[in-house]
C-alpha cells in the first residue's frame, strides 16, 4: 500500500548529523533524485574543451536525449553528431558496422572535416562485447586526416571503475603529441576552468617567466597540440588524475597533483612541491612569501565575517571538491556554518571529517540524491548564505555564490577570493530559478 511520505520521514532519511555519520558514504544508496541544479559540467561540456573537434555519439534514442539537449543548449549543436542505434540494428544486425557506416556518413555530410573526432560508444557496446579496435582503425583508415578519441558514455560502469568523465579526460589528451620539453613553459591539464588571474599556480609560473599552457584556455587545434611542450604537467581537479597522470607518463613528463585545498598547511605543501619541481627543471625559482598569504587570507576572512556575522550558512559538494574543507575553515574563523550538502566523501577529506566529527558534531549532512529530496521543504524564515547551487536549490536561499566544481579557484588565492565571493552573494540577491537550472556553469546558454 503506497503511504505518504511525512516530514519526520523526509528528514530521518535525508540528513544526518556528522557526529553520527558513517565515512564515505552517509546514506543508504538507492533510488535517486535529480535537483534542477544543472551547473555542473556533464562529459558533452568537457569535450567541447578540444577545439575544432566534433563529437559523435553512437546510441538509443532514449538516451541520446540528454547529450543532444546539453549541445543544443550551450549554442554548440554544430560541433554534435550522432548515430541513432535501434532494436533491428541489435537483434539483425552488427554493432561495429552500424558505429563504423553511421560515423562515416556524418562526416561525409559534414560542410567540413574536423581536426578530432571525440567518437562515444555506449553501453551496448559493452553488452554486446563489440570489438572496439576494429571500429576505430577501420574510421582511422578511411580518415587518416582526422584523430579520432576513444570515448565512453557508459554509466552501467559509474560504480565499479573510472567513471564516463575520467575516461573522457585521459581520452581527451591522446591527441596531444609527444613533443620536446620547453623549458619555459608548464602545462595544466584535466579542470574545465582557466584559473583565476591570481590563483597561486599562474601566479607562481608568470613570476618566474614561465608560460602556463592550459587545456580551457585552447582556441585552435594548434594551440591545443602544444600543450604537450609543458615541461611540467600538472593537475589541480580530481576527477583529472586518473587520465592526466597516465598522458604525464605518455609524453615523458614529471607529474604533480595539486588538488585545490582551503587547509594552509596543505596549500604550503603542495606549493613547496610546486617550487621543487620547477627549480629542477629551471634552476633559480622565487616561491611566494607563505608568511604574507595567510596573513592575507586571515584579513579576507575577517572582514567576511564582520559582514555576515552570524548568518547561518549552507554549502555544498557542486561548489568545490573540497566542501568539509571549507566547512572547517570557516567553524574555524567563526563563521555558523548549519549543513553541507553532499551524498559521499572523497578519500581526499577523510582527516577533516573526522576532525569535523570529534569537534563539530551537531554539523548536518544533508543528501541531495535520496529521493525524499524531491518533496523536502526547500525554504526558510531567515536569511541562509549559500555556498553552491544545490545549498541554493535545496534551501530556497536568493543569497547564493553562483559556482560549481570550483571554478578557477586555487591556493591561498582561492580562499580569499571565496571570501570575497561570499560578501558579494550575502550583499546582492541572485534568482536560483533563472541561474542555476541552466547546464553547464560558465557556458554560453540559450536559455
Amino acid at each position: 500500500m503506497l503511504k505518504r511520505i511525512g516530514i519526520r520521514a523526509i528528514s530521518e532519511k535525508t540528513e544526518v548529523t556528522i557526529g553520527e555519520a558513517s565515512f564515505p558514504v552517509p546514506f543508504q544508496p538507492g533510488l535517486e533524485f535529480n535537483s534542477p541544479a544543472h551547473g555542473n559540467w556533464n562529459i558533452v561540456h568537457t569535450g567541447m574543451l578540444v577545439p575544432e573537434a566534433q563529437q559523435i555519439y553512437v546510441c538509443a534514442d532514449n538516451c541520446m536525449r540528454g547529450v543532444v539537449l546539453t549541445a543544443a543548449e550551450m549554442n554548440a549543436a554544430e560541433r554534435f553528431s550522432f548515430v541513432i542505434v535501434e532494436e533491428k540494428d541489435l537483434l539483425g544486425g552488427n554493432l561495429e558496422d552500424i558505429t563504423i557506416e553511421g560515423v562515416t556518413d556524418v562526416l561525409n555530410r559534414l560542410p567540413e572535416k574536423p581536426k578530432a573526432v571525440l567518437l562515444f560508444t555506449v553501453c551496448l557496446h559493452h553488452f554486446l562485447g563489440s570489438d572496439l579496435d576494429r571500429i576505430y582503425g577501420e574510421l582511422e583508415s578511411r580518415f587518416p586526416e582526422i584523430f579520432f578519441m576513444r570515448c565512453f558514455m557508459d554509466p552501467i560502469m559509474q560504480k565499479t571503475g573510472p567513471t564516463p568523465d575520467q575516461k573522457l579526460r585521459r581520452a581527451m589528451y591522446d591527441a596531444v603529441p609527444e613533443a620536446e620539453a620547453d623549458p619555459g613553459c608548464v602545462t595544466l591539464l584535466g579542470s574545465d576552468f582557466v584559473l583565476d588571474a591570481d590563483a597561486d599556480i599562474r601566479r607562481i609560473s608568470e613570476n618566474n617567466g614561465l608560460k602556463l599552457r592550459e587545456t580551457a584556455a585552447c582556441e585552435t587545434w594548434e594551440e591545443y597540440q602544444k600543450l604537450g611542450e609543458g615541461s611540467l604537467i600538472i593537475d589541480c581537479y580530481p576527477a583529472g588524475k586518473f587520465g592526466v597522470q597516465q598522458q604525464a607518463e605518455r609524453l615523458g613528463r614529471p607529474f604533480l597533483y595539486l588538488p585545490g585545498s582551503f587547509d594552509y598547511e596543505e596549500i604550503q605543501w603542495q606549493e613547496e612541491q610546486l617550487l621543487e619541481k620547477l627549480k629542477e627543471l629551471k634552476g633559480e625559482i622565487t616561491g611566494p612569501d607563505i608568511k604574507k598569504e595567510i596573513r592575507f587570507c586571515e584579513e579576507a576572512l575577517s572582514n567576511a565575517k564582520k559582514i555576515i556575522g552570524d548568518t547561518p550558512i549552507a554549502l555544498d559538494y557542486l561548489f568545490h571538491p573540497r566542501p568539509l574543507g571549507l566547512a572547517k575553515l570557516l567553524f574555524t574563523h567563526g563563521f555558523k556554518v548549519e549543513s553541507v550538502y553532499l551524498d559521499s566523501i572523497s578519500p581526499e577529506e577523510k582527516d577533516v571529517f573526522f576532525w569535523l566529527k570529534e569537534n563539530v558534531p551537531e554539523l548536518k549532512l544533508i543528501s541531495t540524491i535520496r529521493p525524499e529530496m524531491r518533496v523536502r521543504t526547500r525554504c526558510s524564515e531567515n536569511k541562509i548564505l549559500a555556498i553552491g547551487q544545490k545549498a541554493a536549490w535545496f534551501t530556497g536561499s536568493r543569497n547564493f555564490v553562483n559556482m560549481v566544481q570550483g571554478g578557477g579557484l586555487y591556493g591561498f588565492d582561492g580562499i580569499r577570493r571565496t571570501a570575497q565571493l561570499m560578501i558579494e552573494a550575502f550583499e546582492a540577491e541572485k534568482d536560483p530559478e533563472d541561474l542555476i537550472v541552466r547546464k553547464g556553469w560558465g557556458c554560453e546558454s540559450c536559455i
